[in-house]
């Protein structure tokens, strides 16, 4: 992350998982590029789901909070103490920033960050085996879903590139997932080197376009096409969801874009509330009325006192 992950979510170091999951929240609908149209939104909302990845996950807050923003590059072995003290005596003997070689420019010659971190890296000494065991590289890769897939869960084959060589995998998307949702998969990133462990593989969710369904965060949308008797008498038609058949009340007198809620037939939500789905009446009248119904239509304009282009 280019900034610190607290600024980014803008919540105190001390900030509970409560505190966090709202500060998420509010930004999120806020930076979400089907909400938000400047140019930078889409890039600010990877790096706030990015910072929700890190510090909603306990382990993965402990080890930021420990190491900054070199906590997936320390071995998981490394002591916090050490490591602080260490960069301490980088600074202290006048530290400018790591270059390619580890090395650090001071007024005194260049300082090796081996000879002051000693062996907290599990380095043995550059003439056995340089640095020792390095944690891979994380990566990622993004998946599109359906409507379908994100309510029920799915599996994909991925294909993937590192150092190692192409490889395949198969992963699991869980139910319930959204639009610029990241997946994190631990250690199936890329390879470590000297015994280190792999990096950690996260999946960008994208939402594929649906023919039917329009969604806003978990909130599904969609048309309920009704017949003029059944708005204006009330009715209560069935329709598909994902979830399976369902059966929608309409009250008496509903007009055209009216929206009928279905609680909880959203998206599904594994760590709180599901989301609704609103069906949108949409009145339609017969394109090729029969002689039958078009003489009821005439005696109900004939008889009936009602303006819809009335105020009232």
């Amino acid at each position: 992350m280019a900034r610190d992950a607290y600024q980014v979510l803008g919540v105190s170091r001390d900030a509970d998982q409560s505190e966090i999951q709202r500060a998420y929240r509010k930004l999120a609908r806020k930076l979400h590029p089907d909400v938000n149209k400047d140019p930078g939104a889409e890039d600010r909302f990877k790096e706030l789901s990015e910072a929700y990845d890190v510090l909603s996950d306990p382990d993965q807050r402990k080890r930021y909070d420990a190491f900054g923003q070199d906590f997936r590059r320390v071995g998981p072995d490394v002591d916090p103490d050490a490591y602080r003290r260490a960069r301490a005596s980088a600074g202290a003997r006048g530290a400018s920033g790591p270059t390619g070689d580890f090395r650090y420019a001071g007024s005194g010659g260049d300082v090796d960050l081996e000879d002051l971190l000693g062996g907290i890296f599990g380095a043995r000494g550059r003439g056995r085996g340089g640095w020792g065991p390095m944690v891979g590289s994380d990566q990622e890769a993004e998946v599109e879903v359906t409507v379908e897939e994100a309510y029920s869960g799915t599996r994909r084959t991925l294909s993937l590139s590192d150092a190692g060589g192409p490889r395949t995998i198969d992963v699991v998307i869980p139910p319930g997932v959204v639009d610029g949702q990241r997946i994190r998969l631990r250690g199936q990133g890329g390879q470590g080197s000297g015994g280190g462990e792999a990096g950690d593989l996260y999946l960008l969710v994208r939402m594929a376009p649906h023919p039917r369904y329009r969604l806003e965060g978990r909130d599904l949308h969609v048309l309920l096409p009704l017949a003029p008797w059944e708005a204006a008498l009330g009715s209560s038609p069935t329709i598909e969801t994902p979830g399976g058949p369902a059966t929608v009340k309409v009250p008496a007198g509903t007009s055209s874009h009216r929206r009928l809620r279905l609680k909880g037939r959203g998206l599904p939500n594994t760590r709180g509330k599901s989301g609704d789905l609103y069906a949108e009446a949409q009145i339609k009248v017969p394109a090729s009325p029969s002689p039958e119904e078009r003489e009821l239509f005439e005696r109900l304009a004939s008889s009936s006192k009602f303006d819809p282009r009335s105020s009232r």
